[in-house]
């Protein structure tokens, strides 16, 4: 299988990240934060490094900031419904995926909060000055999409992040694109959303919500944290006040071993996936009858890359592609506005990894130019 869809989740996984998750599984028998014996405290020290090497990426002042979640969509749900309250005004980009959209227009709906989305420029790209117009006396937070998962167009974010605090507006970043590829913490945002799954390469269910100072969401659950057991409240202190329940060791063990991964190659990983892409965007516009959809070509974008054959569906292209053993997604890709936006009822996106060659990206481009010619 040539695989494709790393914006969805990253594939393969280095081999320390799988080991980790076995080794857990294998050998550790307890429950952090519940019991003083050996196998709790093992666990509970690989969830404290997680929590460091997490925190060194994002820039935030402590491990204590860096909250385990069961993926990116739980982290920004924690941060939304957390930090708004009723009468409260939210702006938002216009490539948010529906993680953000659709709690965000339920509250709308019940007529809690009202919701306001920007418009980009022509090219794309929402400007510091639009979201420094936009705020106005209720508007309590601001979420950004880093980069589409459509377009893979990297929104200016630490501009937009000082346009917000220089108005003393938090700026919540969905971070699911970037986590991994992307400078995070010269942003600055007030929080972070990240998946574990995609380019931190840890496994499947895990997510992190790293917290600047001052950010104290409510939680969405609560219950037993290994703390003040004493209490019938939920603790207020970080990161118990946000994390209820057994964790998930065997999954933050892989994303220590992701993460220390991303961390050792970042650099080297970026520049790889971009000299990918360049190879991807070039070998698509030389084929005639498909189109595009990206920002301009002197922006930044992540390893994606979407695209629609003339005369073909693109849920019927992906079906094609993986009859050919070609693993990329079709459809909306849970982000209905920005393809509002493109005019499209769905593309072909491809998605690019660290793992990915050169032979992938051409044999990909000879089915798609095989199909645009059938």
């Amino acid at each position: 299988m040539i695989y494709l869809d790393n914006a969805a989740t990253s594939y393969p996984k280095p081999p320390e990240v799988i080991k980790a998750v076995c080794g857990v599984m294998e050998k550790i028998a307890g429950n952090p934060g519940r019991g003083g014996h050996a196998g709790a405290l093992a666990g509970g020290r690989i969830m404290e490094r997680c929590r460091e090497l997490a925190a060194e990426y994002a820039g935030v002042s402590g491990p204590e900031k860096v909250i385990f979640c069961l993926n990116c969509t739980d982290a920004l749900n924690t941060a939304i419904r957390g930090t708004l309250h009723a009468g409260d005004e939210v702006l938002v980009s216009h490539a948010e995926h529906n993680a953000v959209l659709r709690p965000l227009m339920g509250y709308h709906d019940a007529g809690k909060i009202t919701v306001r989305m920007l418009e980009p420029d022509p090219r794309g790209l929402l400007s510091p000055d639009t979201v420094r117009r936009a705020i106005g006396p209720k508007t309590a937070l601001m979420v950004l999409c880093h980069a589409s998962n459509v377009t893979g167009l990297i929104q200016p974010a630490q501009a937009i992040a000082r346009a917000c605090h220089d108005q003393g507006v938090p700026l919540l970043l969905d971070a699911a694109q970037t986590a991994g590829t992307e400078d995070i913490a010269s942003i600055h945002a007030d929080m972070i959303a990240m998946p574990g799954h995609k380019g931190l390469l840890g496994p499947m269910g895990t997510g992190l919500l790293c917290l600047g100072d001052g950010m104290l969401p409510r939680p969405l659950r609560e219950g037993g944290t290994g703390s003040a057991s004493e209490s019938l409240r939920q603790p207020a202190m970080l990161p118990d006040r946000l994390e209820s329940g057994t964790a998930n060791l065997p999954g933050i063990a892989g994303l220590t071993q992701g993460l220390k991964f991303m961390l050792r190659h970042r650099g080297a990983i970026t520049e790889y996936e971009q000299t990918l892409r360049a190879r991807l965007r070039e070998g698509l516009g030389n084929i005639s009858g498909v189109t595009v959809y990206e920002g301009p070509s002197d922006a930044a974008h992540t390893g994606v890359i979407s695209f629609n054959l003339r005369g073909m569906d693109s849920g019927q292209a992906a079906d094609a592609l993986n009859q050919q053993k070609i693993a990329v997604r079709g459809g909306l890709h849970c982000a209905p506005a920005i393809h509002a936006w493109l005019g499209t009822a769905g593309a072909v996106r491809a998605s690019l990894g660290p793992f990915n060659t050169d032979r992938d990206v051409d044999s990909f481009l000879s089915a798609v130019l095989a199909m645009a010619h059938a």
